[in-house]
């Protein structure tokens, strides 16, 4: 089950956001997502806006993810390629699972596809297990972004078929 997250989730969020930088560090991404980040000042602007989303397996929150209308100032400029659509689009960021459930990320997916026709998602050149991911859920690699820090990210977009 896929829900808004609420402030009483905050604590289950933190704790997913803490188990998906372990499994980074362990899968040879060592630099995405440092301490404290995503923090919970982030989450909370993302609850207050109404895009933040957690999905549920028996009672237990599981996974976690933004899901927030574009424009995001971070995809205004890409390098390396371009982006398939300049029409609007919806983002997806902080996407985090606590491991324990199988197709969370999927079910995220087709969350945001059944909301928006195009979607754009990054993640970190070492997120390898993201990369494949995102793209068995029919995103198009797009080229690389540059995230708030400076660091640049893979860009990813999904267009819904005519």
């Amino acid at each position: 089950m896929i829900r808004k997250t609420l402030d009483t989730d905050i604590p289950a969020v933190m704790a997913i956001y803490d188990a998906a930088r372990a499994f980074m560090r362990a899968h040879g991404n060592a630099t995405q997502w440092p301490v404290g980040t995503p923090s919970a000042e982030q989450l909370k602007s993302d609850i207050a806006a109404g895009g933040s989303y957690v999905c549920e397996e028996d009672g237990r929150v599981v996974a976690t993810f933004a899901f927030l209308p574009g424009p995001d100032s971070s995809y205004d400029a890409i390098e390396g390629g371009q982006w398939r659509s300049d029409a609007p689009y919806a983002v997806l960021h902080r996407v985090a699972s606590d491991g324990t459930t199988h197709g969370v990320a999927a079910a995220m997916f087709a969350f945001a596809k059944e909301r928006a026709d195009h979607l754009r998602i990054d993640t970190h050149e070492d997120n390898l297990p993201m990369q494949g991911v995102i793209a068995k859920a029919g995103f198009k690699r797009a080229g690389t972004v540059y995230v708030s820090d400076g660091t640049p990210r893979v860009a990813f977009d999904w267009l819904r078929e005519a």
